[in-house]
């Protein structure tokens, strides 16, 4: 693994303070975290945000529809080199598996860090919820890494040392432990403040990991909780996604313009449309063809421009940023849906309802999984879950994927960095 110069431990303080104020906080880059103060702590969380924000890039937010079928290059004249294009995505020297490989770890030493300072100051409620925010990241971090690349090496505390990869159960185990201690310590929800980790986003991210594991009582169990809480509701679709207050979010990043490098709606928009774009991707017409005129998602989720398919969601293009949802309501539905089975059917059929659709009585579970993950594809189009989807419910063979392609390779970076390091198998 590529070793990782400690950063400046308040880089993006501009998340929730001006730049021009940045002037006036004395540089903490050389303070060694045994030293910090509460005030710097408070300081190095906004610096946590922003890190884990960004510094996997733009692209890792949609990686899992890049791969998993739901766009291809916007250059392409047809459908047809689809599985092409992913296995060309699928390699060791991508710069999309090095980039989010390297991103996760770079803020990982972040997470770490600020760990290691909270553990060095004395015992209060204040201090308990940022270890608790702490860890929830640290378990976001490491969710996304196992569900790219299955084991991969643990670190509790950074080191300068060669690591091995832990076995794939390990960091499944790591991260449901990491969650637990988000649950018993993160902040409440506050209303409307869902740009801020909570204890409920701890546990509803521990449903999708129960789901991940097919641990599906638990799934079930959590995200009932959540739906139950009483604090969110489904809420109207051009809410989530043109950052107007709402109900449903959970967890977000803010994402704001002045401090952001994730800009995923350039990759989506052509130059010659209103807002400007790069468009890198474009969804494949299978996509275009799943959503229908009383679906309420339908014009949020896609659009033609001048002839040409583009994602909707993220509507800034190169003017600036938007949000990126992490947690919502809607996933807690589709989480409980799909780990009850067909006794789950009324939460599938009350978000269908919210979003305009008619209910459906699938014939049999096999048909119901697949309603289920039809609508999941559907929900969530460029938000990042397809592929993995499919990898979880052992349908991967559907898309034509290679067997190999259930994992991600291991950058080749870093297997020359690390000859600790193994690579994913056939790879």
């Amino acid at each position: 693994m590529k070793r990782i110069i400690l950063p400046a431990l308040f880089t993006g303080l501009c998340l929730f303070t001006s730049c021009s104020k940045m002037l006036d906080v004395k540089s903490h880059s050389a303070v060694a975290t045994n030293t910090l103060s509460a005030a710097d702590v408070e300081a190095f969380l906004v610096g946590i945000y922003n890190r884990v924000q960004n510094a996997p890039g733009a692209e890792s937010y949609i990686s899992f529809d890049v791969v998993g079928g739901n766009l291809i290059n916007a250059g392409a004249t047809s459908d047809g080199g689809l599985n092409t294009f992913i296995s060309n995505v699928l390699r060791p020297e991508n710069g999309l598996m090095s980039s989010a490989w390297n991103g996760y770890y770079s803020a990982l030493y972040q997470v770490n860090n600020l760990l290691e300072a909270v553990e060095g100051l004395p015992v209060t409620q204040r201090n308990t919820e940022i270890s608790g925010i702490a860890h929830f990241f640290r378990a976001y971090l490491y969710y996304n890494l196992a569900s790219r690349w299955g084991g991969v090496p643990v670190l509790e505390k950074n080191t300068q040392e060669k690591v091995k990869r832990n076995t794939e159960q390990e960091v499944w185990a790591f991260i449901e432990k990491e969650l637990q201690l988000a649950i018993d310590g993160a902040p409440a929800y506050a209303a409307g403040q869902y740009y801020q980790v909570s204890s409920i986003a701890a546990k509803a991210l521990m449903a999708r990991v129960k789901l991940a594991q097919n641990k599906k009582a638990d799934a079930a169990a959590l995200a009932e909780e959540v739906i139950g809480s009483g604090l969110f509701k489904l809420d109207a679709f051009e809410k989530i996604f043109r950052a107007t207050a709402n109900k449903e979010e959970i967890f977000s990043f803010k994402n704001l313009t002045i401090e952001s490098s994730v800009r995923v709606s350039t990759l989506f928009y052509t130059y010659a449309h209103p807002v400007k774009g790069s468009y890198v991707y474009r969804p494949t017409q299978e996509v275009m063809d799943m959503f229908s005129a009383t679906d309420k998602r339908t014009a949020i989720s896609i659009d033609t421009y001048q002839g040409l398919r583009v994602i909707n969601k993220y509507p800034s293009g190169q003017s600036g940023t938007d949000p990126q949802v992490i947690i919502r309501l809607a996933e807690m539905y589709l989480v409980s849906a799909e780990a009850q089975g067909l006794a789950g059917l009324h939460r599938l059929n009350e978000l269908r309802a919210e979003r305009g659709l008619a209910a459906i009585a699938p014939a049999d579970e096999d048909a119901y999984l697949d309603a289920v993950l039809l609508e999941r594809r559907k929900e969530f189009l460029g938000e990042g879950y397809r592929w993995f989807d499919l990898v979880r419910t052992g349908k991967t063979a559907e898309l034509g994927l290679a067997s190999r392609e259930v994992k991600y390779p291991i950058p080749m970076n870093e297997l020359a960095l690390n000859n600790l390091l193994e690579q994913n198998e056939d790879y």
